[in-house]
């Protein structure tokens, strides 16, 4: 039996992916093969020695402490596109919000309560204070073409929408998703220069990390509208407040607002739903328990952010999988030969400094190959399925 521990309530129609008669999930545990998460922090967590594996339930892992996890030989997954729809409609509306002036509109029209037949009138003579430009013809960069930038500018062209598209990783895949109509540049200062609005939509590097900063605004046109759904840390905080009340960006909508930005004229301030739909948090965990259960009973690997992702047919009776520090499969090869282990095929990847085999063989594997394998230098875990 494979002991689940689940940090988060997690979706039962995600947990039911399980076996019930392999595994066991609970929210509380000394030994877990196994951990699911969705927003809970890991970073102060101790790491037991029985943990194999954590899945976050989401596409997101800053609440998990990759580097650490690595160095024990945890793989660690995620769930990229579980949530894209779910948070493509939240930028869509995103969008609207941040056009026609209606969170503002509607806080308005809640300070008329009370003036009975005359609201019809108040409502008729105040409206001129919310009006805003239709996003038809209008011009969105989308800055990161992954899941849920190719959805974003997939709808934001069936809305009528101009888009360019900046992502110097875009993949394959994303290409042939993406609408003939939207244009890709390789120059990320197009998006500033040509945008009518611009949504970020790019994982949080060094590289990324406040993008959205005075200097590119002042590439930008005047009344840019940008939207964050992806990270806050994309966009200096201190840079859009200036740029929102200077009227340089017309509006600012996040789904990370911090506590600087709350109660500004213009920004649109929401709290964290990009992913909050029963939909989305169902296949986010359908995905995690996939991907466990794959990890758990093949040794094969998904969506891992810290360990490659290969996967192999069993050949044999008998697998043995190797996490080491670069590739250490010949040493590996060499040691269970020493111990009479015929192997009959394996596969192997580096991810980075990291290293992972998958071999199979017809032969028992004993404690002392284990012990042989173990002590290379430069092997982290070893596990026999």
């Amino acid at each position: 039996m494979y002991n689940i521990l689940t940090l988060n309530k997690i979706s039962e129609k995600g947990l039911s992916r399980l076996d019930a008669a392999k595994y066991i999930c609970m929210n509380e545990t000394d030994s877990p093969d196994a951990v699911i998460v969705r927003s809970a922090s890991m970073h102060d967590m101790e790491m037991p020695a029985s943990l194999l594996a954590i899945a976050r339930a989401g596409a997101g892992y800053n609440n998990i402490p990759v580097p650490a996890c690595t160095e024990k030989g945890i793989c660690v997954f995620n769930t990229p596109g579980a949530n894209a729809n779910a948070v493509k409609e939240l930028v869509i509306c995103g969008l609207f919000l941040a056009s026609r002036r209606i969170v503002p509109a509607i806080e308005w029209c809640r300070t008329l309560k009370g003036n009975g037949a005359e609201v019809g009138k108040m409502v008729e003579k105040g409206k001129g204070n919310f009006a805003g430009p239709e996003i038809l013809g209008k011009t969105l960069g989308v800055y990161g073409m992954g899941a849920i930038g190719v959805l974003v500018a997939n709808a934001a062209t069936a809305l009528g929408m101009k888009v360019i598209g900046y992502d110097p990783y875009i993949s394959d895949k994303a290409v042939a998703a993406l609408d003939k109509s939207v244009s890709l540049t390789a120059n990320e200062e197009d998006l500033f220069v040509l945008s009518d609005y611009l949504t970020l939509h790019a994982p949080l590097t060094d590289s990324t990390r406040g993008i959205v900063n005075a200097a590119n605004l002042a590439k930008a046109k005047d009344g840019i509208r940008v939207l964050n759904f992806a990270r806050g840390e994309l966009v200096d905080s201190a840079d859009i407040i200036e740029a929102v009340k200077t009227g340089k960006c017309a509006a600012y909508a996040t789904d990370f607002p911090t506590d600087d930005q709350l109660g500004v004229d213009g920004i649109i301030a929401i709290p964290h739903l990009g992913a909050s739909s029963p939909e989305s948090e169902e296949n986010c965990a359908m995905m995690a328990a996939d991907q466990i259960s794959l990890y758990l009973e093949t040794g094969n690997i998904v969506n891992s952010v810290n360990l490659p992702c290969i996967s192999k047919e069993k050949d044999g009776t008998t697998r043995l999988t190797v996490i080491s520090a670069d590739n250490k499969t010949e040493a590996v090869l060499a040691a269970l030969n020493a111990n009479s282990i015929a192997v009959k095929s394996y596969i192997d990847a580096v991810r980075g400094s990291i290293g992972y085999a998958i071999i199979d063989t017809d032969s028992a594997i004993g404690e002392d190959a284990i012990a042989a394998v173990k002590a290379i230098d430069g092997v982290i875990s070893v596990r026999v399925i």
